[in-house]
């Protein structure tokens, strides 16, 4: 095999790993679907509803109850360091990519209890929730 292709194949491979780094899941949070999501909210009284996109965004439209932090804004870390580690977290953006993304920052941050909703507010809305 041609030298120069194995190190093309591995470049592209690293790219392709750190680029994806940031969405993977971990295991310290759940996918919940719209249902259990809802279930979760009527269910659990020691919980946050969070809400993780941008703020106009949020203004837009939002679950009851929802607090916004922007997981892409340059404080995201300095936000929820504020926020109870205790309490059960239900995390949404748009679409389910940028939540994931947040789920794996709290957990890198002590977090223990996050359900990700998937499919996102998207999900949500369209369920006439």
């Amino acid at each position: 095999m041609n030298p120069i292709f194995v190190v093309a194949l591995v470049a592209v491979a690293v790219v392709f790993f750190m680029a994806f780094k940031g969405i993977r899941q971990s295991n310290a949070f759940s996918n919940l679907d719209v249902k259990s999501f809802a279930d979760k909210i009527m269910t659990d009284k020691n919980l946050m509803i969070l809400d993780v996109r941008t703020p106009a965004e949020f203004a837009q439209g939002s679950i009851k109850g929802a607090i916004n932090i922007d997981v892409n804004a340059a404080d995201f870390k300095e936000k929820i360091a504020s926020i109870d580690k205790e309490k059960s977290y239900l995390i949404y953006c748009r679409s389910g990519m940028r939540s994931v993304k947040a789920c794996n920052i709290m957990a890198e941050n002590g977090f223990a209890k996050m359900f990700n909703l998937l499919g996102g507010y998207q999900a949500w809305s369209s369920n006439n929730k």
